[in-house]
């Protein structure tokens, strides 16, 4: 799907590791390999890649049944979230300001515990969170220190992190939202299994065939990158 009907529907818009991954597309086509599989970030990991947009009623969909599914597995996979900003769309200027808000509440350690409510605030609320102040008024409602906000929302470490995020998009071939990659060779999106809740099934099947890695290097579950 291009940018141009994402945003004009809105509708389904929306080398470490690598031994061991499927990498053709399933019979039902649920997943699809990608062209150029990608490393995973943390060795000895399986790792999951969630692309989404706070403006999509999809990856809304999505949030709870995927955090809920990341909760009960074991510590060696590993759910990362990236926010999609498309280049060249309609939208940009939003999707740009929301993945600055997602990466500053990174930042602060505050995604697990706020992620579905920015969903609410934007999808269900209508509020408008695409200005630091607005972004730091509706935070500091939810418990976050407003001066560590806005020191992080002016970091050149977020600014960075938002300037990256479309080459994310481009990497993972990314083409609708919300997407999950698998251990960086497979993905799925609504389109491919029906709805974005059964995503979280054919996730589960890819990386239940994964090889589980030893005690020794598992990690903590956990969102985003590394800790800067």
């Amino acid at each position: 799907m291009t940018p141009v009907a994402r945003a004009a529907a809105v509708l389904v818009t929306a080398v470490i590791g690598l031994a061991g991954v499927p990498t053709q597309a399933t019979a039902d086509g649920t997943y699809a390999p990608l062209n150029h599989p990608q490393p995973v970030t943390q060795a000895n990991t399986r790792e999951v890649v969630e692309f989404f947009w706070y403006g999509c009623s999809h990856s809304q969909a999505l949030e709870k049944p995927l955090e809920d599914w990341a909760a009960k597995q074991p510590k060696d996979v590993v759910l990362r979230r990236i926010p999609a900003v498309w280049s060249s769309a309609p939208d940009q200027d939003v999707e740009r300001a929301h993945a600055r808000l997602y990466y500053t509440l990174e930042r602060l350690g505050q995604v697990d515990r706020l992620q579905l409510s920015v969903f609410q605030a934007v999808r269900d609320q209508g509020l408008d969170l695409t200005t630091e102040g607005a972004a730091a008024q509706w935070a500091e409602q939810h418990q976050v220190d407003r001066g560590q906000f806005t020191a992080a929302y002016e970091s050149p470490q977020v600014a960075q992190e938002v300037e990256q995020a479309p080459q994310e998009m481009a990497r993972y071939e990314v083409n609708e939202i919300p997407a999950a990659i698998v251990q960086g060779a497979n993905q799925t999106t609504p389109s491919r299994t029906g709805s974005a809740e059964q995503m979280v099934t054919v996730v589960d099947q890819m990386v239940s065939q994964l090889p589980a890695q030893s005690d020794k290097h598992q990690v903590p579950m956990k969102s985003g990158l590394p800790p800067k």
